[in-house]
């Protein structure tokens, strides 16, 4: 079997800059049949601390603190945008203008404006592209979308969602830029809506009209000193300064007129500040002949309730094991639990089948315009206190269409 050995550029060694690096690191690992064997070429990052631990500890050939030597270095084949959110629609259109791939993460622009004018690069410039929308990977998720593709649970009714974290619920937590609207654009809308609206996409099929409501919770935060720190850490006492996006926002969505999911209606709701869940990513759907249910904080597992024989059983637990997604390749059998690195893992191995010519099967640039443009509406029903409708977005792999 023949080995490619594709260049990896890296731009941000953050924390989600190092998830990418092992992901690339694992694929000859964990899909050896894929004869894709990465070679980390080059990072970059402005912080010298952070540069040094890519060829240090990551192992990367080579680390500069200027991104555009990672595009400009014939090397390079695959770049991986991990770097704040205000910087990624400069960053994306121009790693597609040199004629990178590119694998981004969520949200892919601070706006919709911003998410097309990287997919219109993209699409100029005939690259693939990933975006980083994990949730999807779950053996257990890809098992749920099975059984509503199959007509398992019969035909879909309602969706209720609900993406629940206290990462920002201190009020002492720092004033970080993802606070801000220059830097991050929205609030919990983008960093948590967006996933959840991908989800609702993949499993059941594309919304097309929103209503919705906002709420700032903190108004304010200790200022940070840009560059240091992160939203989790804890300022004592310093100067405040206003949060500029929302805290909490909940929708009413309704499902387009075709396939399983036609005319489903339901709930997606997403904060950064309600105490007690950490990170309970939680998706229910509902059919004429059973539904299920599955939350991140227990990944591993979904649960299932069926209509059977003409009485109806409850919830019974389905744990992941071998058939289920890409479970085979990370563990032996059911009750050995997966984790949220090997969610990148396989979204890096959909990415580099893209890259070596196969259809894509994971989300794209396309499929970040399409949850761009639920955000944006749900953003703009809250403003204005009314329904909005949601266009189409076309070349996506989400919505099943049967």
């Amino acid at each position: 079997m023949s080995t490619t050995t594709p260049g990896v550029g890296l731009i941000s060694v953050g924390w989600m800059g190092r998830v990418h690096a092992s992901a690339y690191r694992n694929i000859p690992i964990l899909y050896p049949e894929l004869g894709i064997k990465p070679r980390l070429v080059a990072a970059a990052d402005t912080s010298p601390e952070r540069a040094q631990f890519a060829t240090d500890v990551l192992n990367f050939e080579s680390a500069t603190d200027d991104y555009r030597e990672i595009l400009e270095n014939p090397e390079v084949d695959v770049v991986s945008i991990c770097s704040p959110n205000f910087l990624h629609a400069e960053m994306g259109v121009a790693a597609a203008a040199a004629g990178k791939a590119l694998w981004i993460e969520k949200p892919a622009g601070r706006t919709v404006a911003e998410t097309r004018q990287i997919a219109q690069a993209a699409t100029a410039a005939g690259v693939a592209t990933a975006v980083g929308f994990n949730y999807r990977n779950p053996p257990a998720v890809e098992h749920l979308k099975e059984l509503i593709a199959d007509g398992t649970l019969g035909q879909i009714t309602n969706i209720r969602g609900a993406f629940f974290a206290d990462y920002s619920a201190d009020p002492r937590g720092a004033l970080s830029w993802r606070f801000k609207q220059e830097l991050a654009g929205s609030g919990v809308a983008g960093d948590l809506m967006g996933h959840l609206a991908d989800l609702v996409h993949y499993l059941v099929g594309p919304i097309d009209q929103v209503s919705a409501i906002d709420s700032v919770v903190h108004k304010s935060r200790p200022i940070a000193q840009m560059g240091s720190g992160t939203h989790f850490d804890i300022i004592e006492g310093g100067e405040q300064g206003p949060v500029e996006n929302e805290d909490y926002i909940g929708a009413l969505i309704h499902i387009a007129d075709s396939g399983v999911g036609a005319g489903a209606v339901g709930t997606i709701e997403a904060s950064r500040v309600s105490r007690g869940p950490r990170a309970s990513y939680s998706i229910e759907i509902y059919g004429t002949e059973g539904s299920a249910r599955w939350n991140f904080e227990r990944m591993n597992e979904l649960e299932l309730a069926l209509h059977s024989s003409g009485k109806y059983i409850g919830y019974a637990p389905v744990f992941a094991g071998p058939g289920f997604g890409d479970f085979s390749h990370f563990q032996p059998g059911a009750g050995t639990g997966m984790g949220y690195d090997d969610l990148k893992v396989i979204e890096a191995r959909k990415f580099l089948e893209y890259y070596s010519g196969q259809v894509p099967v994971g989300p794209t640039i396309h499929d970040a315009v399409a949850s761009a443009q639920v955000v944006s509406s749900a953003l703009e029903a809250a403003a204005e206190r009314r329904w909005v409708d949601i266009a189409p977005t076309d070349h996506t792999t989400a919505a099943l269409r049967q």
